[in-house]
């Protein structure tokens, strides 16, 4: 029997961060996983740098009230604004024995893989189009990778409200926008968590040779290869599995959400983070 009680935190702005956790959880069925949707302030992406650093500050300080000894910030906003500050300036004084992760970086690491001709488009929201973060990073990681970088429009509102007839058309005013910059595209990242929920459409509306890669599929495989590499924080988690579902919205329509975009059956719990 294991004596910890150590789970794997998983912390998005709403419904988005339900497509990381599906596929970590598929990947590594052996621990306790708590998700954390401020969907009460979703979304983050035309919030300012500090607004976002403060609510996902809080998000991550709930759940490691609520025994996560490692938290992904399974949204590309929050991992753009915030990430760096809570490593760098709160992590080393609060919480010395805790880690939190971003999604950006495993991205980055792993999306030229899935281009030919080297040209990448990002769909992301505009707060993570304006940190210019998958252009730094990747200028980092491969300099002769070219980055371009689409802001989403009104997407992850519609995804939020499962409004379908304004679906398609926002999609296709998007994405001809970002092919509109670089005709070379032939790979499409989606840089938002929300917009795997509707990877199907994306992938209807773009031309057929253009690649469309969803992030829990890059994330899950770099997490359990960080785990691997970090004992001390492995040796902490909890070896029986569980799902923990919380939102800070006390949205009977936003739980019913959550229940459709996960496609299983949850129990939902509202929060005041």
């Amino acid at each position: 029997m294991n004596k910890h009680k150590g789970k794997i935190g998983i912390f998005d702005s709403g419904l988005g961060g339900l497509t990381i956790l599906k596929e970590v959880a598929k990947l590594m069925p052996c621990y306790e996983y708590i998700y954390l949707g401020d969907n009460q302030n979703t979304p983050y992406g035309d919030k300012s740098h500090d607004e976002i650093f403060n609510l996902t500050l809080a998000g991550v300080e709930w759940l490691f009230k609520n025994d996560a000894e490692i938290v992904i910030l399974a949204c590309n906003t929050a991992s753009a604004n915030a990430l760096r500050k809570i490593q760098q300036e709160v992590l080393p004084i609060k919480y010395p024995n805790r880690r939190v992760l971003g999604i950006i970086i495993p991205t980055v690491e792993e999306i030229e893989k899935y281009s030919r001709t080297g040209h990448i488009g990002i769909l992301a929201t505009e707060a993570t189009v304006d940190s210019r973060i998958y252009e730094i990073e990747m200028e980092k990681q491969n300099p002769e990778i070219k980055i371009v970088s689409q802001v989403g429009g009104n997407l992850a509102n519609i995804i939020e409200q499962n409004n379908k007839n304004e679906l398609l058309a926002e999609i296709k005013r998007v994405t001809e926008e970002l092919l509109t910059k670089d005709d070379s595209i032939d790979t499409v990242i989606l840089g938002c968590t929300h917009y795997a929920l509707i990877a199907n459409e994306i992938i209807q509306i773009l031309p057929k040779h253009i690649r469309v890669i969803s992030q829990g599929k890059l994330v899950a495989p770099k997490l359990l290869d960080y785990l691997n590499r970090h004992s001390e924080i492995r040796n902490k988690l909890s070896d029986a599995f569980s799902l923990n579902f919380n939102t800070t919205s006390n949205s009977e329509h936003v739980r019913q959400l959550m229940t459709y975009f996960y496609g299983e059956n949850i129990s939902i719990s509202i929060v005041k983070v």
